[in-house]
């Protein structure tokens, strides 16, 4: 919603707009802007001129600015019909699939804007180095993160689109993995005739999502058989070099100012999207090498006593391994911390197995309860955290349930040392530990 709103900022509308519980993060960006924005709902939020109301899936119907909308006959659509609209008018490449989407979006919209291409762009996730999620270009072309969440993206008509994974996930919403890849070959089918699919090789739930598409494949991996493969990978000083390749032929030597296989992977997404966009192999290796990086994407946050804190949204097993193996590749000798919100009491009591087996890579695990974003539960967000910490000390490490973020605060002032390195993860609310270790560098620097 916050991208959506820059976007059309950038486009000369006039944008207001409310959150009961506002990431100070995005409240500052939008500000910043002049949006003027409420920190609660209400039918006076609506200015007398409003024309139209663009809602989140997270507001139901009797929310009072939407009950206020009805009342004055004010036209209200979702942000995937929204979405859906902007594309209909435009050229659509749309990035779904389990993992990465931000990174993938937000990586073809650096590259095409430094390739000179005045592009749309609407992430997930803010760009660290320009501090929007969001803009509004002149070209014809909108590059915009697509969730498969509640099937949103079946709102969607690209001409060219992704499916980088599809894993087990949304269980509200997809209760098996057949639900998932089914819902996943609609949104295939939905591509233009004349359009493009780029998609991860060798993954059998892609293969079957893909069926009889009448649909151009391309395909991307490490090391291949694909279409587009990263050779000769080597881990640099928080950067990654690698050779890339495009059907057997040498495409161009690689700087990912990125850590981990799974930005590799990332990379070559965007790098087959690119290519198909025009963008000549000189600028798509100047686009890749000077990407800013994401806002919690394994963001370095600083040090703290001598500990150094790492940030990251990873809320899915697969996620949360590939942080973790990066850290440890990063700091091979040194002892790492896990702090994971968990995201959702559906998502954990189903993936509870892989969930402690990715969490146990580190050797101090600290549980938050779960954010049960979305869910109607009572004690379920403590005890279903209880379990999983409990799973996961018989694998390796040590872990434990710490009943509120500021018990994870005073834990690790507590119990992390110097040369530590943490890792905090989650989707929800465990921004407020970022936020406030981050108050506590700044703070220490100043001193």
């Amino acid at each position: 919603m916050r991208a959506l709103a820059e976007l059309l900022c950038d486009w000369g509308w006039k944008i207001t707009g409310s959150d009961a519980q506002p990431s100070a993060h995005s409240w500052a960006a939008l500000t910043r802007r002049g949006l003027r924005i409420s920190n609660r709902h209400a039918a006076e939020n609506l200015p007398p001129a409003c024309r139209l109301v663009i809602y989140s899936a997270a507001v139901p119907e009797n929310n009072p600015e939407r009950a206020a909308a009805a009342q004055r006959g004010i036209e209200q659509i979702s942000y995937p019909e929204m979405l859906g609209r902007l594309m209909n008018s435009r050229t659509g490449v749309a990035i779904a699939g389990t993992h990465g989407k931000s990174t993938v979006t937000a990586l073809l919209g650096w590259i095409l804007r430094s390739a000179g291409r005045d592009a749309s762009l609407l992430c997930g996730a803010t760009l660290c180095g320009v501090q929007s999620a969001g803009w509004g270009g002149s070209d014809q072309l909108l590059v915009a993160e697509s969730c498969e969440y509640r099937r949103h993206f079946h709102q969607l008509r690209p001409q060219l689109a992704t499916v980088l994974d599809i894993e087990p996930d949304h269980f509200d919403s997809f209760p098996t993995q057949s639900d998932a890849i089914a819902a996943y070959s609609d949104f295939i089918r939905q591509i233009a005739p004349a359009g493009l699919l780029v998609c991860r090789a060798g993954r059998s739930a892609i293969n079957s999502a893909l069926g009889c598409a009448p649909v151009r494949v391309v395909t991307f991996d490490v090391d291949g058989p694909a279409d587009w493969v990263a050779r000769n990978i080597i881990p640099r000083n928080g950067a990654t070099q690698f050779r890339m390749e495009h059907r057997g032929a040498h495409a161009i030597d690689c700087t990912l100012p990125l850590p981990g296989r799974h930005n590799v992977l990332n990379a070559l997404a965007a790098a087959a999207l690119a290519d198909e966009l025009g963008i000549d192999r000189e600028a798509l290796a100047h686009g890749l090498q000077t990407f800013p990086g994401l806002r919690r994407r394994f963001e370095f946050l600083g040090a703290w006593k001598g500990v150094d804190l790492i940030d990251d949204y990873a809320h899915h097993p697969s996620a949360i391994s590939a942080v973790l193996r990066t850290a440890r590749e990063q700091f091979p000798t040194r002892r790492l911390w896990a702090v994971f919100q968990p995201h959702q009491v559906s998502r954990t009591v189903a993936l509870q197995s892989q969930f402690a087996a990715s969490l146990a890579l580190a050797d101090e695990v600290l549980v938050s309860p779960v954010y049960a974003a979305r869910e109607q539960v009572g004690r379920q967000p403590f005890d279903v955290a209880e379990t999983l910490a409990r799973s996961i000390s018989p694998l390796a490490g040590r872990a434990r349930f710490v009943p509120s973020l500021d018990h994870v605060l005073s834990t690790l002032e507590t119990d992390a040392r110097p040369g530590d390195v943490v890792v905090i993860m989650g989707a929800g609310d465990i921004e407020q530990v970022r936020d406030e270790l981050c108050r506590r560098i700044q703070r220490n620097h100043a001193s």
